[in-house]
């Protein structure tokens, strides 16, 4: 099996291009003559900064479609897909690997994936590769260590292997998967914790004293 993501530094198609050098007129006064002089200043340019992007309805389908498929847990798939891609269906790392799962495209061919920018091919074959993975190791660390680095790393070293990359990528997706887990549990306990009833004030009779002809005492109660 060759690894379906070895990088996690991704170069998008459609990433935002830095913006140009920008120029700053500064005026000053020479110390020696007295004389206003103009320089001109470079400021540094700004970085893009890639902005954290959400599923689809589409996207989530999909996922949701193919997680099933393979018994793999959506969670999952999402937290890979926001480590890999960030929900870029046309991302492209700087070792080649292709769209929203980060496929090599010779794990993409050997999957049947004729088109890796296409997003219902790419998870399909990313959910079952991953599948692979999982039913390989037995182990959704070392599952995703060899996402990242490919099996043959991981069998090497019997572990996740020393690589900071991929010791980065198992740690990231981990947390985001514990930490959709957790939203999850919430959001269902929510669901099922029971509505407190209504309070009903409970509205009785007035009572009055009153005298009948013969001068005895009674109550009686009033609307």
């Amino acid at each position: 099996m060759v690894a379906a993501s070895p990088t996690g530094s991704l170069l998008a198609a459609d990433a935002l291009s830095a913006p140009p050098d920008r120029k700053t007129v500064v005026v000053r006064a020479d110390p020696s003559t007295g004389k206003l002089v103009r320089s001109v200043v470079m400021a540094a340019p700004k970085a893009a900064t890639p902005k954290s992007k959400l599923p689809s309805k589409e996207i989530g389908d999909l996922v949701d479609q193919a997680a099933r498929k393979h018994d793999v847990d959506p969670l999952l798939v999402h937290s890979i897909i926001k480590v890999e891609s960030n929900y870029n269906t046309n991302a492209i790392s700087s070792k080649g690997a292709e769209g929203l799962m980060q496929l090599m495209p010779p794990t993409a061919r050997m999957l049947g994936v004729s088109n890796s920018f296409d997003p219902g091919q790419n998870i399909e074959a990313g959910v079952k590769y991953l599948k692979y993975l999982q039913g390989l190791y037995k182990d959704d660390r070392l599952a995703l260590a060899a996402y990242n680095a490919g099996p043959g790393a991981v069998g090497k070293y019997n572990q996740v292997p020393p690589y900071k990359e991929t010791q980065n990528y198992v740690e990231q997706v981990g947390k985001r998967y514990d930490e959709a887990k957790q939203a999850e549990q919430k959001a269902a306990a929510a669901d099922t914790a029971p509505v407190p009833a209504p309070i009903i004030e409970e509205k009785h009779p007035k009572l009055e004293n009153f005298v009948d002809q013969n001068g005895r005492l009674f109550l009686r109660t009033t609307q």
